[in-house]
């Protein structure tokens, strides 16, 4: 009996320490955003898949996405981008339509549209590269890219089932020191999912 209670107390102890290291170290936001609507391949039936361009849907759709992240302040330093058209195309179009997202780091990974497609890998891989690329300043990073990877990682990440339609973004945060240090603080399914916001103006999935 007097075990039990210990063990009580100590994991008791163990979690006051990780909350008071979490409240004191600074927040990560890291929102997992997949392109806008883009044209089939039946409409260009000689392009690649990696080459499709948005449709005007999607066009649209950036457009407004992008508002909607800079009013609710989810503008970020570092962008980690697919190399894919229609991913290239979302982001000029967010670009156009929210100066402040010109001041961020854009890198474009080729692997973001490959790994897509494979099964349980994309949440490592996003791992990898977000601990990679950031400086330890750099509070906010997207990664763009496509599914069923993104949602998949979404959901792996928050430990919720996330669905990811064209243009949908997934707001995720933890925290830590470093982008290393919040991977490891949060785990796998424990970044916070603060909501999935869509390009409609009156639809926002909230989940605190």
């Amino acid at each position: 009996m007097h075990k039990k209670k210990k063990s009580s107390v100590q994991a008791a102890i163990v979690q006051i320490k990780k909350d008071e290291q979490e409240s004191l170290a600074p927040a990560r936001r890291l929102i997992l955003l997949r392109h806008a609507h883009s044209t089939s391949s039946q409409q260009h039936p000689s392009l690649k898949d990696h080459d499709r361009p948005l449709s005007k849907v999607g066009r649209t759709d950036a457009a407004k996405l992008s508002k909607k992240l800079e009013h609710m302040g989810w503008i970020p330093q570092l962008i980690l981008s697919s190399d894919a058209a229609r991913t290239r195309e979302t982001l000029k179009i967010m670009q156009d339509h929210v100066r402040a997202l010109l001041d961020a780091i854009v890198y474009f990974i080729p692997s973001f549209y490959s790994i897509s497609a494979m099964d349980g890998q994309t949440a490592h891989h996003l791992q990898q590269a977000v601990i990679a690329y950031p400086k330890d300043h750099m509070s906010g990073v997207w990664c763009m890219g496509h599914n069923r990877g993104w949602e998949e990682a979404a959901s792996m990440f928050s430990g919720s089932s996330v669905e990811l339609k064209t243009c949908n973004a997934a707001l995720l945060e933890a925290s830590g020191k470093s982008w290393e240090e919040a991977f490891a603080m949060a785990g796998i399914g424990g970044w916070r999912l603060q909501g999935i916001v869509k390009p409609d103006p009156a639809l926002l999935q909230d989940f605190v």
